[in-house]
C-alpha cells in the first residue's frame, strides 16, 4: 500500500468559508449546553413554533402515503398556489412552471446563480450582504464583487456604485430587500434605478426576498419583478417558508423566474437534490391556502418583532459610542462599534467572553465596524444582553 500523502481535497472544498453566523450560534448553544448563562443574538430565525395547520397538514400528508417522489420543481397544486399567491400579493402574473419548489432559501439562490453565472462571470453584490452571497458565487466558478454601503447612506447601495462596478464580465446582481443583516428595506423608485442599470447592462438580478412579509411601520415590500417587462424579464425571485412561516427546519425555498431560467433551476435540482421534501411542501400548502390561520399566526409574530425591534434600537444608542440605523424589516439591527478601536471580531470574542453575550461580527457581512443582533427573541433577553453590552462597552472606553 502507498504512503503517499492523499492527494489535496477540491479547490471548491479549500476556498469555501464556513457560515460565520451559524459557527456562532453554534458556539453560543455550545456554551448553554455546558450551563452558562448566555444572551444570544445570533440566530437567524424566528422563535416561534411552526403554526400549527401547517404541522397538521404536513402530519395528515404523512399519514396519508405522501413520503415518495414527486416532480422535481415541486407539487402541482403547491407550484399554483405560489403562483396565485404573487399574482395577489404583487399583481405578477406566471405560471407554475416558472416555479421551483427547493430545499431551503438558501438552495433557491444558489440555483440561480448556477443557472446564469459561469467560471469567470462576474456578481455585483451589495455591502453589507447575507454571508452566503459570496461563497455560492465561488462554488459556481463566479467572482463575487462587493460594493459597499455604510450607515451614512442607510446602507443602501446607489445606482452610480453598481454601475461603477460593472464590467464587461458581469453577469448577474444580487439584490435583498428586507436585507440581512441591516433590516433596511429599498423604495420602490431606489430599485426602479438600480434596475435601470442592470437593463442597460443587460445583467440578471437575483432579488433574495425571504424577508418580504417582516415589514414594519407600514412600509409594503416590493416585488423586483413587477418594476416592467424588462425586470420580469431579467429577474429571479428567490423566497421561501422559513421566515414568514417560522418554517426554517422544513428547508422550503421557492424560486419564481422566466420561462428559461426556471427550466434550468429544475434540471439542476433534478441532478443536486432531487425535490424539496414531499410531505413537508402538503404543509407549506396549507400555509398558502388556510389564509386566515396563517395571517393571524403572521400578524402575532409581526407584533412581536416590532415591539422588540423597537425595544432593542432604544437599548443600543443609549450605549455611548454606539450608532444604530433603525430597521424597517427582517428581524435584524446592524449598530456601528467602530469607535472602540477593536475589529468586529474581537469585539465579539471578548462579548462573549467576558459577558456571554453572543452578535456576528460585520466582517462576515463585508462590513467592518459593525456587528449583527437578531432580535428574534425574548424581550427578557433583549433587555438583558443590551444590559451586559452596555456593560461590555464602558469597560472598554474606561
Amino acid at each position: 500500500m502507498s504512503s503517499a500523502p492523499l492527494r489535496p481535497l477540491s479547490i471548491w472544498a479549500r476556498n469555501i468559508a464556513p457560515s460565520p453566523t451559524l459557527a456562532v450560534d453554534a458556539k453560543a448553544k455550545a456554551l448553554m449546553a455546558a450551563g452558562e448563562d448566555v444572551c444570544s443574538f445570533a440566530a437567524g430565525e424566528p422563535d416561534f413554533d411552526t403554526p400549527q395547520h401547517i404541522k397538521d397538514a404536513c402530519a395528515a400528508a404523512l399519514q396519508a402515503g405522501k413520503t415518495k417522489y414527486v416532480a422535481t420543481p415541486g407539487i402541482e397544486d403547491l407550484r399554483k398556489a405560489i403562483a396565485e399567491s404573487y399574482a395577489s400579493s404583487y399583481g405578477l402574473k406566471v405560471s407554475p412552471a416558472q416555479v421551483v419548489v427547493s430545499p431551503g432559501g438558501k438552495f433557491s439562490c444558489y440555483l440561480a446563480i448556477m443557472a446564469t453565472c459561469s467560471p469567470g462571470d462576474e456578481v455585483i453584490i451589495p455591502a453589507p450582504y447575507w454571508v452566503s452571497y459570496p461563497e455560492m458565487v465561488k462554488l459556481a466558478g463566479a467572482v463575487p464583487k462587493a460594493v459597499l454601503a455604510t450607515d451614512e447612506t442607510g446602507f443602501k447601495v446607489l445606482p452610480a456604485q453598481v454601475e461603477a462596478a460593472v464590467t464587461p464580465r458581469t453577469k448577474l446582481l444580487i439584490l435583498n430587500s428586507p436585507s440581512n443583516p441591516t433590516g433596511v428595506v429599498y423604495s420602490r423608485g431606489e430599485l426602479e434605478a438600480i434596475m435601470a442599470v442592470a437593463a442597460k447592462h443587460n445583467l440578471y438580478v437575483l432579488s433574495d426576498e425571504i424577508y418580504e412579509n417582516l415589514i414594519y411601520g407600514g412600509l409594503s415590500p416590493t416585488c423586483l419583478a413587477t418594476l416592467g417587462a424588462d425586470a420580469e424579464s431579467r429577474t429571479i425571485v428567490a423566497a421561501g417558508f422559513s421566515k414568514t412561516y417560522s418554517m426554517t427546519g422544513w428547508r422550503l425555498g421557492t424560486l419564481v423566474a422566466p420561462p428559461a431560467i426556471a427550466k434550468a433551476a429544475s434540471e439542476l435540482q433534478s441532478q443536486m437534490s432531487s425535490n424539496a421534501t414531499t410531505f413537508a411542501q402538503y404543509g407549506a400548502l396549507a400555509a398558502l391556502r388556510e389564509k386566515d390561520k396563517t395571517k393571524a399566526s403572521l400578524e402575532k409574530m409581526l407584533a412581536a418583532f416590532d415591539r422588540r425591534r423597537n425595544l432593542l434600537h432604544g437599548l443600543l444608542t443609549a450605549i455611548p459610542g454606539v450608532t444604530c440605523v433603525a430597521a424597517q424589516g427582517a428581524f435584524y439591527l446592524f449598530p456601528n462599534i467602530s469607535s472602540f478601536g477593536l475589529s468586529s471580531m474581537d469585539f465579539c470574542a471578548r462579548l462573549l467572553e467576558k459577558e456571554k453575550v453572543a452578535v456576528v461580527p460585520g466582517s462576515a457581512f463585508g462590513a467592518e465596524g459593525y456587528v449583527r443582533l437578531s432580535y428574534a427573541t425574548s424581550d427578557e433577553i433583549i433587555t438583558k444582553g443590551a444590559a451586559r453590552l452596555a456593560n461590555f462597552c464602558r469597560g472598554l472606553k474606561a
